[in-house]
């Protein structure tokens, strides 16, 4: 009886080599805290030496947790990325599931990096970090109907507006660049971001829980929640919301919460 064939041992090139040392520290910054990954680790995953893991990231550990970080930030900064079509929760139901899957499979090194304190944290892993915050934000306030930056002539990026500052829902463009956001509509949206970090950490402690659909849905009112109570004394964001509105469904999430929080106003209707 003929023994099968052992495949043909295929050198690989110099990017297809990084990259799989890349795929395997991910692979374990994933799952542990940076401090508890060893070169070592690296190379038994990725089946190679250690001295081949230092001739490819000289500077050791601390270059590629720093190189990993930058390829896992690129895919987070992804999950953010959604055209402008349909109604604005929706897309946004659509970016935090593709977030929440990463955090899920990410689960010890994405704590490890939103909480700090790491032996591996530096300046530059700080900046990474707070580059994919600036790109989150950008890409909300574009959903939101403003260029998505603090100066003036920004681009979109994903496909057009409706000439007036919200978005048009079905990616046609418009007459007139979308304004930047002021200063109070940046604030909002900021602070949205930094609840859902601190929302997904807690998530990763309580065991995942709840599930992961429930805490998109409860994160879309957070914002929308956020949203109304601003507009209530800012004009941009009063604007924002009612562009927002005007492409939502009925029996949308914003129709959902609407229908769920007017008997809680109604009972304070004798307050004024």
């Amino acid at each position: 009886m003929t023994a099968p064939a052992t495949p043909a041992y295929r050198r690989l090139s110099v990017e297809e080599r990084r990259t799989q040392l890349l795929d395997a520290a991910l692979g374990l910054f994933a799952h542990r805290a940076p401090e508890d990954v060893s070169l070592d680790d690296v190379a038994a995953a990725a089946g190679v030496s250690r001295p081949l893991v230092y001739r490819y990231f000289s500077g050791g550990k601390q270059q590629l947790y720093e190189d990993a970080l930058r390829s896992a930030a690129d895919e987070l900064e992804l999950c953010f990325t959604e055209p402008p079509v349909g109604p604005p929760t929706e897309r946004l139901g659509r970016v935090l599931d593709r977030y929440l899957a990463f955090v899920d499979q990410h689960d010890t090194g994405f704590s490890a990096l939103l909480r700090g304190g790491s032996v591996c944290e530096t300046s530059r892993t700080t900046a990474i970090v707070d580059e994919v915050r600036r790109a989150a934000a950008e890409q909300i306030l574009l959903h939101l109907g403003t260029d998505g930056t603090d100066g003036a002539g920004g681009t979109d990026g994903t496909g057009g507006t409706d000439g007036t500052g919200g978005t048009d829902g079905t990616g046609g463009t418009g007459t007139h660049a979308p304004a930047a956001p002021g200063a109070r509509l940046r604030m909002l949206v900021r602070t949205w971001i930094a609840a859902v970090e601190s929302a997904s950490l807690i998530w990763l402690d309580e065991e995942k829980r709840p599930p992961a659909g429930e805490l998109r849905d409860w994160l879309v009112d957070h914002l929308v929640a956020l949203l109304v109570v601003t507009a209530a004394t800012d004009e941009e964001t009063a604007a924002a919301v009612g562009a927002l509105v005007a492409y939502e469904h009925p029996d949308g999430p914003v129709g959902a919460l609407a229908r769920r929080v007017l008997p809680l106003v109604n009972a304070a209707a004798h307050l004024p």
